[in-house]
């Protein structure tokens, strides 16, 4: 089947969508204003976020699926991915060095929408009909902006979201996983495709308890087997480092080195790349956090949303800081492919660093076994953002038809080229974000009234149950999330 006439018309549709004049300002403008009107959140208050997330990591006696850790893992598990391997080299290969730092700044002020989404997501939360807890921008944007908007939002969202989860949480994780274990140790694509089809059903099938289980086992230890190869092929190359910052932060805004034509042109290419491929590692104003923070034990939505917020700190200032120090410190952005004579490819930029600055074949295992654990992580998290909005759409009957069908997709992922879908999930993520940024814009005096209400009282997010029912006590905003998580109509007969 010929597919370059639709290959073409979704590469024109996300180069416009992802373009210099549409989403990225809106991402980064939208991420700048929250960090205003919150007052630097995710800078004053990071601390206490990542002491409750990672160290207390529950709020005792609070409602909610899972622990507060637990949805951050989940979360953690859906964007921590292809795009902090593939997805920064793509980055500096086209925009240069330069591209790092412009991921950076979308990592710092997308933590302020990372937290203002989560929030949404826990404030205006449901039940559904088997009593778990289900919330998001499909719920959030419909119940905190009342009438047609609200409810044009909310669907939008659920339908772009459904058509993503396949795509980029499904079937190209699949193929990146399916494809590097052939490259390394010659494993057949099916062989790929029928475990990881098994391993998702097993896991799936017991929703989001299951997969809250999984994530928080699994996901601390791969991020820290990443981290800790990298780090010390920077410690092997401390002596590089400051000339890596110096390239970073200089060619942030020049450019000149990473492509031809002049300046002015190499700074957007820099600042496009940079920005696109942080939110495809992040996924910081899309929405999909939301979800998974919906599911969380805990005794406020302010709570939930700072330790949501610590995701985007994990993802694009840990992991995405790693891997592209490594490929900068090494050289290996500008390494030339010996069987091409141009460029080394993207895909393989990452590998070819980590075995430059490792002995032996170690290097080269790190990136693979990483990638792998990545990409498998990131089909549990988007099977969970998927069956939620499956369910606000459809209603409850329809989650475990879905659980099982996501399940199968994944061979399909496994065993078949996926150029198109590549594309298509670059649509449907760029479409995701699009209603829930203005949802965003619209809640943001909401957001940022209920958060100062809390923090003036319990500032070091130390405060028990008891001490916060007490002083929330007759709060609008508090009673009315301690009373609406009921289950609605139409799930209810689903």
């Amino acid at each position: 089947m010929d597919l370059s006439g639709l290959q073409s018309a979704l590469d024109f549709l996300g180069g416009l969508i992802w373009g210099p004049f549409f989403l990225i300002p809106l991402l980064l403008g939208t991420g700048l204003y929250l960090t205003i009107r919150l007052g630097g959140i995710q800078f004053l208050r990071l601390g206490s976020a990542l002491r409750l997330g990672l160290f207390t990591r529950k709020d005792p006696g609070s409602d909610g699926d899972i622990s507060q850790f637990q949805a951050l893992t989940t979360a953690l598990a859906a964007t921590v991915g292809t795009g902090n391997i593939v997805g920064v080299a793509t980055a500096i290969g086209i925009g240069g060095p330069g591209a790092l730092f412009w991921m950076w700044v979308t990592g710092l002020l997308g933590m302020a929408s990372k937290y203002s989404e989560a929030f949404l997501g826990v404030r205006f939360r449901t039940t559904d009909a088997a009593g778990e807890k289900s919330g998001g921008p499909q719920y959030y944007l419909e119940r905190g902006i009342r009438g047609p908007l609200g409810r044009t939002l909310a669907l939008l969202f659920a339908v772009f979201a459904v058509f993503a989860c396949f795509g980029i949480g499904n079937m190209t994780q699949g193929n990146s996983i399916a494809t590097n274990l052939e490259a390394s140790f010659a494993v057949p694509t099916w062989v790929t495709g029928v475990v990881l089809t098994v391993f998702a059903l097993l896991v799936l099938v017991g929703g989001i308890k299951s997969i809250g289980r999984v994530t928080a086992g699994f996901v601390p230890i791969m991020i820290i087997f990443y981290v800790l190869g990298a780090l010390y092929i920077l410690i092997a190359n401390v002596g590089a480092l400051p000339g890596a910052f110096a390239q970073i932060f200089s060619e942030a805004f020049t450019g000149t080195s990473a492509v031809g034509g002049f300046a002015g042109s190499a700074i957007i290419i820099a600042v496009q790349f940079g920005v696109a491929r942080g939110i495809f590692s992040n996924e910081s104003g899309m929405g999909s956090a939301a979800i998974a923070a919906a599911a969380a034990q805990t005794s406020h939505p302010v709570r939930q949303g700072l330790v949501s917020m610590t995701q985007t700190f994990i993802d694009t200032i840990i992991v995405v800081t790693c891997t592209g120090l490594v490929i900068v410190a090494t050289g290996t952005w500008k390494a030339i492919d010996p069987a091409t004579g141009e460029q080394i490819s993207p895909a393989l930029m990452t590998g070819q660093a980590f075995s430059h600055g490792l002995p032996g074949e170690w290097g080269h295992y790190i990136v693979t076994i990483g990638l792998v654990m990545f990409a498998a992580s990131t089909i549990l998290g988007w099977s969970y953002y998927g069956e939620r909005n499956i369910e606000r759409l459809i209603g409850r009957r329809a989650v475990m038809p879905f659980r099982i069908l996501f399940s199968l997709v994944v061979f399909v992922g496994c065993t078949v080229q996926l150029n198109v879908v590549w594309s298509f999930s670059d649509v449907m993520n760029g479409l995701m974000a699009v209603p829930n940024l203005i949802g965003l814009l619209i809640l943001s005096p909401l957001i940022a009234r209920e958060t100062k209400k809390y923090l003036d009282n319990d500032p070091k997010l130390r405060a028990s149950k008891g001490e916060i029912e007490s002083f929330m006590a007759g709060d609008p905003g508090y009673d009315d999330w301690k009373t609406q998580a009921i289950p609605v109509v139409k799930q209810a007969k689903g």
